[in-house]
């Protein structure tokens, strides 16, 4: 019978498979794979014209090259023993895929904000994505290697404590569990963080279709249309139109009948190719501007393309064979609360896309020039985050067993962050170096 006493004991068996303390390690291989060629590889079927403006990101510093370089992570952990316990990952757990977003509730929540990447895996591979980034952050916000290691450690020690607590909880009490942004201030301590804090819950709250309406259209000859913004907004030509029209009817079929009526009361306005994140440059990523009642009653949706995670060549097959579905499925799952107009479909050539709602009272950190105290206070936040997510998926009773009372594998993690972090350097200065040489073209990106 699969009791808990059953399931902790799976977790303590993992421990003789890959011991806590192993999780610190990290030497790269010698037949590492050349992370610039990851890259290229990863490029090829994206829109060409595109591709300097993502080098160009990922070029800006090392922790904008470890955002763009989940593929490169990926291979990296692949390489190394795992746990064998599985969760639902985010495939890209690192500090700024976190944020403020409004639930169907219009409550502000905090949670995992991207899903481009999200796989089945061992949940540890999540831990160690956020726990590098966090090092990485303190490193480039110049507080030191003792500090970084810190910051790093309490996000994975927020993770296995909000694990051990999960694991005591019931199914229900776990799948309802979520974070209110207003009952995050009291984390913040000081007055300036405060202040900091209620800031940006204001600013995310102002983040609507009506603040968008304002920022990305103008009228044009008395009708409303997306701005012209070459190259990281442009209006869709005419044969990109067409086919906009087209899969939005499908989507639409990938809605629940009471969220296909409300979407049926809108009308499709105009449409835009718009460019996005660091690692997602190159992809196909559209914004259609819809109406409702009337020209004040705007909605922005989202459709971007959608590929093979980063995680699937080195993992047994997923349970979904579109990639859409896949980012759609894995939201549902790791999220509290959804976006109700999330959907996927196929396009043209039979590419996969999936939508969602644009600019829904969606707000981040910003993690550049934060001190120590307020990293770490983020990095605890997003660790607690992380963990509620596996555990909607994964066995968190096992996953908490395997963690224990004890700090070693928060420790071991740490030193991998900073190792790791340390490696990331290295990457980015071999990209820097091939931009250089010619190898590839950056483009300014912002």
């Amino acid at each position: 019978m699969n009791t808990p006493a059953t399931r902790a004991e799976r977790g303590r068996t993992a421990r003789k498979r890959v011991p806590r303390s192993a999780h610190a390690v990290w030497i790269p291989s010698v037949d590492r794979p050349d992370p610039v060629a990851v890259l290229e590889r990863q490029g090829r079927d994206r829109l060409p014209e595109l591709l300097p403006i993502r080098y160009g990101r990922m070029s800006a510093s090392p922790f904008a090259f470890l955002r763009g370089a989940a593929a490169v992570m990926a291979a990296d952990l692949a390489a190394q023993p795992h746990t064998g316990l599985t969760v639902q990952l985010c495939g890209d757990a690192h500090l700024l895929n976190f944020g403020l977003y409004a639930s169907p509730e219009r409550s502000l929540l905090f949670d995992i904000n991207d899903f481009d990447e999200t796989f089945p895996g061992p949940f540890e591979w999540d831990v160690k994505r956020l726990a590098a980034s966090v090092a990485m952050a303190a490193r480039e916000n110049g507080h030191g290697e003792a500090k970084a290691h810190r910051a790093a450690g309490e996000a994975v020690t927020a993770y296995r404590t909000a694990m051990r607590r999960l694991a005591r909880m019931g199914e229900l009490e776990v799948w309802y569990a979520s974070a209110d942004a207003d009952s995050l201030l009291p984390l913040v301590r000081s007055a300036r963080q405060r202040r900091h804090g209620a800031s940006s819950l204001t600013r995310a709250r102002r983040r609507t279709s009506i603040q968008a309406l304002g920022k990305l259209t103008e009228v044009v000859d008395g009708r409303r249309r997306i701005v012209h913004d070459p190259p990281l907004l442009e209006p869709a030509g005419a044969s990109d139109m067409a086919s906009l029209r087209k899969i939005f009817s499908d989507y639409r079929s990938t809605l629940s009948e009471e969220r296909r009526l409300l979407l049926d009361r809108y009308r499709f306005v105009d449409a835009a190719r718009k460019v996005v994140g660091v690692g997602s440059v190159g992809l196909r990523c559209f914004i259609v501007l819809l109406e409702g009642r009337d020209v004040d009653d705007p909605l922005f949706l989202q459709i971007k393309e959608a590929r093979e995670s980063v995680l699937e060549e080195h993992l047994p097959h997923g349970p979904y064979v579109h990639p859409g579905r896949r980012v759609v499925v894995g939201q549902r799952l790791l999220q509290a609360a959804g976006d109700i107009f999330l959907g996927w479909m196929s396009g043209p050539q039979g590419r996969a896309f999936y939508w969602r709602r644009l600019r829904d009272m969606k707000g981040s950190a910003d993690v550049a020039g934060m001190p120590p105290a307020d990293l770490r206070a983020y990095a605890r936040l997003c660790g607690t985050t992380l963990a509620r997510a596996h555990a909607r998926s994964g066995d968190r009773i096992a996953i908490a067993a395997y963690l224990g009372t004890a700090d070693t594998f928060d420790q071991s993690v740490a030193d991998f962050a900073l190792t790791y972090a340390a490696q990331t350097t290295t990457d980015h200065a071999t990209l820097s170096a091939a931009i250089a040489a010619g190898v590839v073209t950056a483009a300014p990106g912002e």
